[in-house]
């Protein structure tokens, strides 16, 4: 029971040292429907995971047409803050919660209208805290937004779905080739192990034989 205990802790260790957590950024959906509510998505992942930072978040909105970007919304230390009129009361935080090192600065609107089709642009103000220094960078990333009154599936959002899938079916396929590959190297180990104590008793063994007939010869 020990043995086989020891041995499902190392695989889930193994199994955990090659699946380390990442952040992914997927682009947003940029198509809407009237009347509904919709998440314009936002994601910008620290390069180094282990440095501390902290980010304020901006949002910025063109309308079609238009030539100017004018700021719609706000979220730092203080909270979030609707900057623009046009988006009083429709816009929720969607993002990281709980923590000044924002990566997810996703935002939801609600009930859209078709008004608010046009170009949005999330500005990440983030400083990365090193031992000696501060850091300041600017990361942008736009969405185009379009209003329909229905909505409508296109060929990218299926193939989209369908290689989620199978990265999803590769991810696990992957993973168990992972704990097959570490429970043979467990295995062998544990063999080998088992193979030099037996090799240390039987030493032993027949050594303390070899002392036994010394002592009886040495009697006669």
């Amino acid at each position: 029971m020990g043995m086989l205990h020891v041995i499902l802790v190392t695989l889930l260790c193994c199994s955990l040292a090659h699946c380390r957590g990442a952040c992914a950024e997927p682009d947003s959906d940029t198509e809407a429907v009237a009347g509904k509510g919709f998440k314009l998505g936002c994601l910008s992942c620290k390069r180094r995971s282990e440095v501390h930072a902290t980010a304020t978040v901006e949002w910025h909105f063109r309308g079609k047409g238009e030539a100017d970007f004018y700021r719609i919304y706000t979220y730092t230390e203080e909270g979030p803050n609707i900057e623009s009129d046009n988006f009083m009361d429709r816009v929720d935080w969607n993002g990281s919660k709980r923590s000044n090192d924002i990566q997810d600065a996703s935002i939801y609107l609600l009930n859209v209208t078709f008004n608010d089709s046009g170009t949005y642009q999330c500005f990440f103000n983030r400083i990365l805290l090193y031992d000696n220094y501060e850091y300041s960078t600017v990361v942008s990333k736009v969405v185009h937004l379009t209003v329909v009154a229905k909505a409508t599936r296109g060929t990218a959002s299926i193939v989209s779905e369908v290689m989620m899938y199978v990265s999803i079916i590769g991810l696990q396929v992957w993973l168990l080739i992972e704990m097959i590959y570490c429970y043979r190297k467990i295995s062998a180990a544990g063999e080998e192990a088992l193979r030099e104590a037996a090799n240390a008793e039987y030493l032993a063994i027949a050594s303390e034989g070899k002392d036994n007939c010394a002592g009886v010869q040495v009697g006669e």
